[in-house]
């Protein structure tokens, strides 16, 4: 998996950004958000996602972590596909996106171009638990435990233990250490299963 990819800014669109990486360039699909804040440098540095499908290997780019969490969310709801994922990213800044979905706000998301009433609800909908706000400011928090609990769920699920039995155990174990990492979860339920 690529975490970030830095190098020479050798070819910026609005929709993409080339990175000359030691003699390689790297084409990353951007949004508009990240295309502002590098536009203009010589040597950026873009956060990656990587989506591999049976035609084509492409690589989004992101400017922080911050924006990318944000992205992987979006594709996590059923409907939403990277497309729409960077659509999104591109009409709305991180914590504009987060206080429409921490609000329920799915008019807000609707204005986005190819985002039905049906998809900005369920966007509402399926992220809402996972956004937090503190006392109306919109800081963003993306649950890093729920993403480290569904990364555990899927492991385990993967070496064959049942789902439900699987969740029970790694829901008691965020419980006693919500700090726990991936590999830290998988462990201790291996012990309980």
């Amino acid at each position: 998996m690529i975490e970030y990819i830095k190098g020479i800014l050798d070819e910026l669109t609005p929709a993409y950004a080339v990175i000359d990486c030691n003699g390689i360039g790297y084409q990353l699909n951007i949004s508009l958000n990240t295309y502002s804040i590098v536009q203009g440098k010589k040597e950026i540095k873009l956060y990656v996602h990587e989506v591999i499908r049976e035609d084509a290997h492409i690589l989004y780019g992101f400017s922080d972590k911050k924006e990318r969490e944000m992205f992987l969310l979006l594709i996590s709801v059923s409907g939403v596909g990277a497309s729409i994922g960077r659509m999104i990213l591109s009409s709305m800044t991180v914590e504009e996106i987060a206080g429409a979905i921490a609000s329920g706000n799915s008019g807000a998301l609707k204005k986005v171009k190819g985002v039905g009433q049906k998809t900005a609800e369920r966007i509402c909908v399926d992220l809402k638990d996972k956004i937090k706000t503190e006392e109306s400011s919109l800081l963003v928090e993306i649950s890093v435990t729920s993403r480290a609990k569904d990364e555990a769920l899927a492991a385990l699920v993967m070496l064959g233990f049942v789902k439900a039995q699987s969740e029970k155990a790694l829901d008691k174990l965020l419980k006693d250490s919500p700090n726990a990492s991936v590999e830290d979860l998988i462990k201790a339920a291996l012990k309980m299963l």
